[in-house]
C-alpha cells in the first residue's frame, strides 16, 4: 500500500539530503564527477537571504525520496515571469509511485499562483523514461532551440576578453 506523498519547501537542515540527491542525480545522468558543490554551498545559495533558487523536498512516510530545485526567470515576449525547473530527482526505489508527478504538480501550481507564463525545463535526449513522463503530462518539447553554455575557464576568458 502506498502512503501519501508530501511535498514541502526545503529547509536548511535538508542541505545534506539535497547534496545526496544531487550526487545520485549526477550518477544517473552519467556524470558522477561533475558535482562540485558541497553542503555549505547549498546552504549559502538555496537558504541565504535573497536566494534566487529554491528547493522542494518530496517525502513518503516522513522519509525524503526526492527533490526539485527551481527558480523564476522572465519572458520578454510574454511580459511575465516563468518557472524554470533546474533539477528533479526521485530515488530509484520510489519511482512509479506518483512522487515525480506530485513534485511537477506542486511546481505547476506555484507557477500559476505567481502568474507565470511558462513552466520549463530541459531533459537529456537519451532519458526516455523522463521524456515519456513529461509527454504524459502534456508537456511539449521545444526542438527549435539549442542550449548554449559558457562555464569554467571559457566563461572567465570571455568575460575578460577585449
Amino acid at each position: 500500500m502506498n502512503t501519501a506523498i508530501e511535498i514541502r519547501d526545503a529547509k536548511p537542515s535538508d542541505a545534506k539530503t539535497i547534496l545526496h540527491f544531487i550526487n545520485e542525480l549526477a550518477i544517473y545522468e552519467k556524470e558522477p564527477d561533475a558535482v562540485k558543490t558541497d553542503e555549505q554551498a547549498i546552504l549559502n545559495t538555496l537558504f541565504c537571504e535573497g536566494a534566487t533558487a529554491h528547493s522542494l523536498i518530496c517525502l513518503q512516510d516522513d522519509e525524503p525520496i526526492g527533490f526539485a530545485v527551481y527558480f523564476y526567470n522572465y519572458s520578454t515576449w510574454l511580459g511575465k515571469n516563468g518557472l524554470y525547473l533546474e533539477d528533479l530527482y526521485v530515488s530509484p526505489d520510489s519511482r512509479g509511485n506518483g512522487a515525480g508527478k506530485a513534485i511537477m504538480k506542486e511546481l505547476a501550481n506555484r507557477a500559476i499562483n505567481k502568474d507565470c507564463g511558462r513552466f520549463e525545463w530541459v531533459v537529456l535526449d537519451w532519458n526516455k523514461p523522463a521524456i515519456d513522463f513529461y509527454n504524459s503530462m502534456g508537456a511539449e518539447p521545444q526542438n527549435e532551440w539549442i542550449i548554449y553554455r559558457l562555464t569554467g575557464q571559457a566563461l572567465i576568458d570571455f568575460a575578460n576578453k577585449d
